[in-house]
């Protein structure tokens, strides 16, 4: 039976050098100021001058004490993950590489719309899940990410992408939504990615309300009962299936936590969500998930559960011996559900032509791996990818 593990405390920063202060929440920038003798304010403004205003030069904090910014010299630092390329897809779509260290790079994904800017980031080098549909279950699981490592996405997309649309402190912020839906299951790597939830949130960081930040998750369920007590953010759960045989095959995690105890676990987690309802994902299979009664046993399986479905067009990759849900069947699909009374989309793909499409993180992360792997067997020297800076310049 499958059984993931659940990491239960973050990454520590190496006590063998500076401190990276992007892997601290609020209440852990404290405890380190006060381990200082500097008071809790000065960890509020930290946070503001690394978070808002996405400084990381501690000599350019202006309202900072000089003695703070002494000791802050050589004791800590701001370090997001390095950015290895930097694509943009024809309708806008950003994705961008970053490197997380001995051969493990992640993607982040930037998809603009007219009335928000949506943030999809990475928790995990990697995927123990392994559904059957997605290509970074793939890949494989190479490790959790640390809070730096999660949060670190959002401060980079900040600067690659201008903190506010006008420019000015008080225009709108072209990141209006962040979606925990890229690489990795974030409820396996727990600790982590509550503390980047908690910066997410937090008024002196991004900000940001639990509304507009989202979640997703395979169906963790213990996980998910203690997200619900510690930070419950808007939740999105990758149904894939109507009934247990099917998502057994194409969502693993089901053998140890079957649809019945999916769906107790989605009706407690609205009773303090700050929606009234749950998303699920449901991908379009061809012929596997898509017939009238996928549909129908669908619409029974969440009849108690208050809901939205949408539903996704299958993204294709190499190897993966499925294909995308004629149109038409995915109209037919939808329509069983609208005339049930449920609340059905069917999601708009972006990005596809970078491989940054819902289920596509992976290729280039993979094909660098590989590469490396291969050099290494044969003894070749590898040319490492150019780093970039926020600007988009080549290092």
């Amino acid at each position: 039976m499958y059984a993931p593990t659940v990491t239960e405390t973050a990454v520590e920063p190496s006590a063998q050098g500076p401190v990276n202060l992007l892997d601290f929440d609020a209440a852990a920038l404290i405890a380190w100021c006060e381990s200082m003798g500097e008071k809790p304010f000065r960890a509020r403004q930290l946070l503001r001058w690394i978070h808002q205003a996405g400084e990381s030069e501690f000599d350019r904090m202006s309202d900072l004490a000089k003695s703070l910014r002494g000791k802050l010299a050589g004791r800590a630092e701001v370090r997001p993950p390095a950015v290895l390329q930097d694509h943009v897809s024809e309708d806008g779509t950003r994705k961008w590489l970053l490197d997380v260290g001995q051969g493990n790079a992640i993607e982040t994904v930037y998809i603009p719309e007219t009335s928000r800017g949506t943030l999809c980031i990475s928790t995990q080098a990697g995927c123990a899940v392994n559904c059957r549909f997605c290509s970074t279950g793939k890949q494989g699981f190479n490790r959790n990410l640390t809070v730096a490592e999660i949060i670190g996405q959002l401060w980079w997309a900040n600067h690659a992408l201008g903190l506010v649309r006008d420019g000015s402190e008080k225009g709108e912020r072209i990141i209006s939504n962040v979606v925990m839906m890229g690489m990795g299951e974030p409820l396996l790597n727990y600790e982590p990615t509550l503390a980047a939830l908690r910066l997410m949130l937090d008024d002196h960081a991004y900000g940001l309300s639990r509304r507009r930040v989202t979640l997703s998750t395979s169906g963790v369920v213990p996980m998910m009962d203690r997200l619900r007590e510690d930070c419950p953010v808007a939740l999105a759960v990758s149904l894939h299936a109507s009934n247990d045989r099917l998502r057994d095959e194409l969502v693993p995690l089901n053998r140890k936590y079957p649809l019945a105890e999916l769906m107790a676990a989605c009706q407690r987690y609205l009773e303090r969500a700050p929606r009234d309802f749950i998303t699920f994902e449901y991908v379009m299979l061809d012929g596997v998930n898509d017939s009238e009664l996928n549909a129908r046993e669908l619409v029974e399986l969440v009849r108690d559960v208050p809901c939205k479905l949408n539903l996704i067009p299958f993204n294709p990759f190499p190897g993966a011996g499925l294909k995308r849900s004629p149109a038409t069947r995915i109209r037919a699909f939808a329509q069983v559900l609208i005339d049930a009374g449920i609340v059905t989309t069917t999601r708009r793909t972006r990005g596809d032509d970078i491989d940054a499409a819902c289920g596509q993180l992976a290729g280039e992360v993979q094909d660098r791996t590989r590469l490396a792997e291969r050099s290494a067997l044969s003894g070749q020297r590898v040319v490492p990818l150019r780093q970039m800076t926020p600007a988009g310049e080549l290092l």
